[in-house]
């Protein structure tokens, strides 16, 4: 058994939760754990986990966000390595150990990410480079972190917390590590608040206040981008 703790933070996953934690158990190295941290689902979540038994460690918690759900479950966690894994990513069964062989080999990498599929559409892994790091964001959440290079999500910021914990990660002088194959994908469930979203990049370029209108989620990532900038002087 490997030292890999995984936290899933969920909300009103029960259509992918399933198949998330199905997958884990499928690895080729097994998790040391597997957390769940439901923040306050009010959909059959809690059922559909139920099947699972003493596979998984299950949490309840009023609605507190996703980055908190992920602290808290970090504060549960035992194995050397943390992996926060949303509930709608499928995980190939090699995942776990093409990750943990990167973090055995490299002792000054931080983390390790990989690339990934949102539907059919395909994300590679960039090469980690600080400079364009400080840009923008370029890595998923779910990468395997080592737990004592953990600082924790920051609660207050609502949307790219991971690219806010990366920054953080790297002001602290720790670096990723990028893994050029295709280890999960994330599932779209129409309807669904997803945890992982995405939208086509060049929506992102687009001047928007030349119509004085703009999407609602590129209003919110806008926003969050500009704290995020602020917040690390970049």
């Amino acid at each position: 058994m490997s030292e890999i703790s995984v936290i899933i933070p969920t909300y009103q996953h029960g259509k992918t939760v399933e198949n998330c934690i199905d997958s884990l158990l499928m690895q080729t190295i097994p998790p040391k754990e597997i957390i769940v941290i439901d923040d306050g689902s009010s959909d059959d979540t809690k059922h559909r986990l139920d099947k699972f038994g003493v596979k998984i460690k299950y949490v309840f918690q009023e609605n507190q966000g996703a980055p908190q759900a992920r602290n808290n479950g970090a504060k549960l966690a035992t194995g050397k390595y943390l992996l926060f894994c949303d509930a709608d990513i499928v995980a190939k069964p090699n995942m776990f150990e093409e990750m943990i062989s990167v973090l055995r080999t490299h002792p000054k990498v931080s983390y390790v990410y990989c690339g990934f599929l949102w539907d059919n559409k395909k994300f590679s892994a960039q090469g980690f480079d600080a400079n364009k790091l400080r840009k923008s964001n370029y890595i998923h959440t779910t990468s395997l972190i080592r737990k004592d290079d953990f600082p924790g999500f920051d609660p207050k910021i609502k949307r790219l917390q991971d690219w806010d914990l990366w920054l953080t990660m790297l002001e602290n002088n720790k670096i990723g590590m990028a893994i050029e194959k295709i280890l999960f994908s994330v599932t779209n469930v129409s309807g669904r608040n997803n945890i992982s979203k995405w939208m086509p990049s060049f929506l992102y370029l687009i001047p928007w206040n030349m119509f004085g209108w703009a999407p609602k989620s590129i209003k919110e990532y806008k926003l969050a981008e500009t704290v995020i900038k602020s917040k690390h002087g970049i």
